[in-house]
């Protein structure tokens, strides 16, 4: 098994995303002049017994180095030079290619040799043997089980907490290269709303909610690399669940559909879409009522997206609109101005949660940022996130008309911050409750 194994030694190309990686590194050496800091990929965890899952790298490390292979360290020195150790492609002289079950090649597959690896990344690449830890560092933790012994001699709680809080920072503004992807991860995306459409005769009788799942997840493996997170497909009374993964119930003519879902491209930057349809294809009187609510109050949080507003700003927008909406319908027992009162925002029965989020190789990016430069701080050009305003009546809401309960609603919009506004990354799906309706008749003729 050792001999007679012809040289297959490949010369790639450096990738695209290599001169980004590049100057990536250069911000975090600025950001830590002078010190240790150790980014892992992460290891593959064990699913059942002897089957790991699919491995995915630490969007940190990716956003780093642009690698995705498991069991890497990326090392910046206090001299500002860095290296990426990895685990290479299998030695044939050791036996470990067909020995090993996790990481021997004819088991798992070919991974790049060093020489590869660096010419592809632009990085200095050295074995994953080599990797000697001593002296203080900065370690982003809890990544790799293989750094985490050593955190106690080469790590500080608190310093490491900063790591990983500025490391969040850093990739709050993207670059060019990366709101492309994004804007490509929309569009795949919006061909996989397309492909449910299409399937929901199927669905309806007998595939359900899980054959709608499986056929996004079948538009997001052909194109990409996966789901970017768990599909939301919530059909009745299961969209008033903020994250309904079951995915296990029927497909019935009269409810509508929530579905959200968003594609993760093969270099793991995400969309994340929401949309209601109906499933008949055309919406009630009532129904059409909230969705058009919905779709106002999301709406009212576009207008205040700009560089400089509030990152608050737009969740507050767009629950005005929904307050006013929610005393229209007859549900807030005070009024609208009443439950917008911060003593009180009674209206939070029924909306729930924020308004949106960052958005980029995690679906929920950069959440380590520091309140002062997320939460609490200004919208900046680059930034990218959603804006998804939602309405939800519980079934068993006995506060609200019977006639309300069971519906959730939700419409959500990836958007990257420009100069002048923003650029809608998803505008290929539709937004009024009519050009719904025009949409899928249009799909399913």
């Amino acid at each position: 098994m050792k001999i007679g194994w012809a040289d297959s030694e490949l010369s790639p190309s450096p990738s695209e995303q290599a001169p980004w990686a590049e100057a990536r590194r250069k911000r975090l050496a600025a950001a830590f002049p002078g010190e240790r800091v150790i980014v892992p990929a992460g290891r593959m965890i064990a699913r059942s017994n002897d089957q790991d899952y699919r491995f995915r790298a630490h969007s940190a490390y990716v956003w780093l180095t642009g690698d995705q292979t498991s069991d890497g360290v990326y090392v910046l020195e206090p001299s500002g030079e860095g290296t990426l150790y990895l685990r290479p492609r299998s030695n044939r002289s050791d036996g470990e290619f067909f020995t090993d079950r996790r990481y021997g090649e004819l088991w798992a597959g070919r991974r790049p040799t060093l020489r590869e690896s660096s010419a592809t990344l632009g990085v200095e690449t050295r074995h994953i043997d080599e990797l000697a830890l001593s002296g203080p560092a900065r370690v982003l933790r809890g990544v790799d089980a293989t750094i985490d012994h050593l955190v106690p001699a080469i790590g500080d709680g608190t310093r490491d907490l900063e790591l990983a809080a500025v490391l969040a920072e850093l990739r709050l503004v993207k670059d060019e290269w990366e709101i492309a992807e994004l804007r490509r991860a929309c569009e795949s995306t919006a061909r996989g709303f397309e492909d449910v459409v299409r399937a929901l005769e199927f669905a309806k009788s007998g595939g359900g909610e899980r054959y709608l799942e499986g056929t996004f997840w079948r538009r997001a493996r052909t194109e990409g690399n996966d789901v970017g997170y768990h599909s939301i497909v919530a059909a009745g009374s299961h969209a008033t669940t903020l994250h309904w993964i079951e995915n296990n119930g029927p497909i019935l003519d009269g409810d509508l559909l929530l579905l959200d879902a968003g594609v993760e491209l093969r270099s793991l930057y995400t969309a994340d879409v929401t949309r209601v349809f109906p499933i008949s294809g055309r919406f009630t009187p009532l129904q059409r009522d909230v969705y058009e609510l919905s779709r106002r109050a999301n709406d009212a949080a576009l207008g205040e997206l700009r560089p400089g507003a509030d990152y608050r700003d737009f969740h507050r927008a767009a629950m005005r609109v929904m307050a006013h909406g929610l005393e229209d319908l007859g549900v807030l027992p005070v009024s609208a101005e009443q439950a917008l009162d911060p003593e009180s925002t009674i209206y939070r029965r029924w909306t729930l949660c924020g308004s949106g989020h960052m958005l980029g190789l995690d679906v929920h990016d950069c959440a380590r940022s520091r309140a002062s430069k997320y939460l609490d701080g200004k919208l900046e050009v680059g930034h990218v996130l959603t804006v998804e305003p939602g309405i939800y009546f519980q079934p068993d809401d006995l506060l609200i008309p019977a006639e309300l309960r069971g519906m959730g609603f939700r419409i959500e919009e990836d958007l990257a911050i420009t100069a002048d506004g923003y650029e809608m990354l998803s505008d290929q799906l539709p937004r009024t409750a009519s050009d719904v309706e025009a949409w899928m008749a249009n799909l399913v003729r």
